[in-house]
């Protein structure tokens, strides 16, 4: 008999596979619940996210949400949205600044199981490159950017965004077609699966 979501989630958090290689410690973060139709496939926490164990708790969370078109309140109810990062703990800190990438561990130990159990998942948010390579494979562009505008070639099942992170800022203003018109899409879709 598998595991239930609540029993996947307790061994989940209690993982330390990656424990040699994390410079502050196993601190599994992630958010899920059977029911949520939209799920968030990211990165990994950085330090304030492993300080408050509360997934996106940053300024990127906050740019996400706006994306979103939704607040704290909704964002963090487990009914609506799933949380699952490319890798569940902090890292580390890349030497020429930035995070190290995910934990290669991570997604190949627990993600299959995870989505077995996410049954009512509608869409998946594929927010960054890291989670763009796992999902996507083959099908992904040359570059994040093309992989981004070619939006419309993953769905309905995926949409893949670039970081919300402070980083990407330029991205942003040197792509204006992305709040033109992937962000209002996005929103209409959130609104009605969260409905």
């Amino acid at each position: 008999m598998s595991a239930s979501l609540d029993e996947l989630l307790s061994r989940i958090t209690g993982c330390t596979t990656c424990a040699g290689y994390l410079p502050l410690g196993p601190r599994p973060v992630l958010r899920a619940g059977g029911e949520a139709p939209v799920l968030i496939i990211g990165q990994a926490p950085g330090t304030r996210v492993h300080a408050s164990g509360i997934p996106w708790d940053d300024p990127s969370g906050e740019r996400l949400r706006e994306w979103l078109g939704v607040g704290s309140a909704k964002f963090y109810d487990r009914r609506y949205f799933a949380i699952v990062p490319m890798g569940f703990c902090y890292p580390g800190r890349h030497p020429r600044g930035g995070d190290l990438p995910p934990r290669p561990e991570c997604a190949p130990l627990w993600h299959e199981a995870l989505l077995e159990r996410l049954d009512s998942v509608r869409l998946t948010l594929l927010v960054g490159q890291y989670a763009q390579g796992y999902y996507l494979g083959n099908e992904r562009k040359a570059t994040l950017t093309e992989t981004v505008r070619a939006w419309t070639d993953y769905g309905p099942r995926f949409l893949p965004l670039p970081h919300p992170s402070w980083r990407n800022s330029g991205w942003l203003k040197r792509n204006p077609w992305f709040g033109e018109e992937i962000v209002p899409w996005l929103r209409d879709r959130v609104r009605v699966l969260t409905a």
